[in-house]
């Protein structure tokens, strides 16, 4: 999520303000010390125009494609 968030040159601020989350719990979800619903994971998705699935893709099999 982290490098898509990036991608798009936004801060985890400007992630929760597309998603219409907080930025605390963007940063929370980056760190993997909070679990998402299948609601937030679909806001994430789509503020950041990807599947739902590409966020939950490990980096290392994403660069293998």
């Amino acid at each position: 999520m982290v490098r898509l968030r990036r991608k798009q040159a936004w801060s985890q601020e400007q992630l929760g303000f597309e998603a219409g989350l907080h930025r605390t719990f963007i940063a929370h979800v980056e760190r993997q010390s909070r679990n998402l619903s299948l609601d937030s994971l679909e806001r994430i998705a789509v503020a950041l125009q990807v599947e739902p699935y590409e966020l939950l893709t490990p980096e290392t099999e994403k660069e293998t494609q």
